[in-house]
């Protein structure tokens, strides 16, 4: 059984601000409280308890079972991010287990949407969890809770955790 990361993990480096997926934006159109303004922003990274990566574990377990893969051969024209649907791709997952950890608490600023792109040159999406002891990642294309640097991806932009309605593009050539 996978247990909570106990060293220290880094945490992602974040950059000057982008405007976010244009799909983001509609989504935040058609699921209004998942994007509510928070205008006041309290704390950073949270506590990874035991009860808290037990939530992450079981979540993306259970998110990761309940959707069955269906890819988008539309492109961006085909794109919606959907909660909690009966198939989907990454985008319906990683918004799914974003929702379904808000509704158990988490606070928003710790549970960031993700922008990657695979091996194979897709972009990807995925939920970057901010704890204390690094920043680790729910994916649809991995049972595991990895830290984020120990994934394979080339990191584009993670929504901004002080910024309402931006993100952040990644790393030292975003800042």
């Amino acid at each position: 059984m996978q247990t909570a990361p106990r060293a220290a993990l880094a945490h992602i480096e974040l950059g000057r601000p982008r405007l976010p997926p244009l799909t983001y934006t509609v989504f935040c159109l058609r699921y209004q409280a998942e994007c509510r303004l928070r205008r006041f922003f309290r704390g950073g990274p949270i506590r990874l308890t035991e009860k808290r990566w037990a939530d992450l574990r079981e979540i993306n377990r259970a998110v990761n079972l309940a959707i069955a893969p269906a890819r988008n051969e539309l492109g961006l024209a085909g794109e919606t991010w959907i909660i909690n649907p009966a198939r989907g791709d990454c985008n319906d997952y990683a918004v799914s287990k974003r929702h379904e950890l808000l509704r158990r608490g988490w606070p928003a600023r710790v549970l960031l949407l993700s922008e990657v792109v695979v091996d194979s040159g897709e972009h990807h999406l995925v939920l970057l969890v901010r704890t204390e002891s690094g920043d680790v990642v729910l994916d649809n294309l991995t049972p595991q809770i990895v830290p984020w640097s120990r994934t394979t991806y080339r990191w584009v932009r993670v929504q901004s955790p002080g910024r309402d309605g931006l993100w952040a593009a990644v790393g030292r050539e975003g800042a």
